[in-house]
């Protein structure tokens, strides 16, 4: 692979590392002030420089794009006043994203703002947009007046949710495919490790079999359950109390918010065609992906502080559970939608994708 960084001299090469905190990790470089006549004030925008190799799905040449999706956002975090907290992004994935070079984040002051701010971030490798967003942020009101939800996922799925421990589900595959999966199981292919989160797909065989699930495509749904991978400290030496204070103070919210946005695209589209019962297609990819997250602080974080023991060392972590269906699909798109369950059950965010799928390639048009 080309190095990572630097001068093409450079030895220093790509790495995918277990923890998100790591994988998540930028490179800030110099700032731009551009001058317009119309304004008042320049414009401002920061340049961030990716340091670890996305996961590329089915160990193919391109990376997943929920990476670029969440480290889009985490740059953004990173010009973003204290207590600001991501609540919504909207990106449109323009091209594939690519293993062999880092990723550089042009983040945009749209907005600053007492309670809301607006970021505006165009991801590049090598000079070229792979994707565009606008990022906002808000600041915790204090206030929880009113408020209603639909019922849990934990509570409609009980059944199949208590049937065994999230840790003893399957791993969510590289590609949630039955050709992959046979093959995997076959030993023809060995998988690589999603990095950053542990993801789980829950077994809903029995439930998506049903005759009106299959007549309704829009009622077949995909249970998977998440949780983070390592500490979400840069620091490695940070101590469990060190981590819970940091935590307590909102230090890694915006971490954390990346996480469940990272996680919301693991296998998303790859639902689509399961639900419709399509084995075989030639194209599919994103096309915008929206997320919003509608609780922050506890809700929103990601250590289970409720069963450190003394003496423990390893931070025990929440499984979440995102809910995925797919509502819609014609004229060779399809619509991903999930739910982003706390594991007391609050809504914690809501995912919207619009995507491609093709079940043959396009002919060349012909010339006139």
């Amino acid at each position: 692979m080309s190095p990572q960084r630097g001068a093409p001299d450079d030895g220093e090469g790509l790495t995918s590392p277990h923890s998100f905190v790591e994988l998540m990790k930028l490179e800030r470089l110099q700032e731009i002030l551009i001058t317009h006549p119309d304004t008042a004030e320049p414009e401002r925008i920061e340049r961030f420089r990716s340091v670890a190799v996305p996961y590329p799905p089915g160990q193919g040449t391109r990376a997943f794009g929920g990476h670029v999706y969440a480290q889009s956002a985490y740059a953004a975090s990173k010009t973003v006043s204290p207590g600001f907290v991501i609540h919504d992004m909207t990106g449109s994935f323009v091209l594939g994203g690519r293993l062999d070079t880092p990723y550089v984040f042009t983040v945009r002051h749209v907005r600053d703002g007492f309670m809301y701010s607006t970021r505006a971030v165009d991801a590049r490798q090598e000079g070229k947009v792979c994707f565009s967003c606008i990022c906002s942020f808000k600041r915790d009101e204090r206030q929880n007046l009113f408020g209603h939800q639909p019922v849990s996922a934990q509570e409609r799925f009980d059944s199949i949710l208590s049937a065994k421990r999230p840790e003893d589900q399957e791993i969510s595959p590289s590609v949630d495919a039955d050709w992959w999966i046979e093959n995997v199981r076959k030993g023809n292919i060995a998988e690589i490790e999603f990095p950053g989160l542990d993801v789980r797909k829950v077994d809903m065989q029995d439930y998506n079999q049903a005759d009106d699930i299959k007549q309704h495509p829009e009622k077949y749904r995909q249970l998977t359950q998440y949780r983070l991978k390592g500490s979400p400290d840069e620091d490695p030496n940070a101590t469990l109390e060190q981590i819970r204070e940091r935590e307590e103070a909102g230090n890694y919210d915006n971490l954390y918010a990346c996480a469940h946005m990272y996680s919301s695209d693991r296998n998303s589209l790859l639902l689509i065609p399961r639900a419709l019962g399509i084995k075989n297609w030639t194209e599919m990819g994103s096309l915008t992906l929206t997320v919003i997250l509608h609780r922050h602080a506890g809700a929103l974080r990601m250590i289970d502080w409720a069963s450190v023991s003394d003496g423990q060392t390893e931070l025990p972590k929440k499984w979440f559970v995102q809910e995925g269906w797919t509502p819609q699909s014609a004229e060779n798109r399809g619509v991903h939608e999930s739910h982003l369950w706390s594991p007391e059950g609050a809504l914690l965010g809501t995912s919207l994708q619009d995507s491609m799928l093709r079940l043959r390639k396009l002919g060349k048009p012909s010339r006139l």
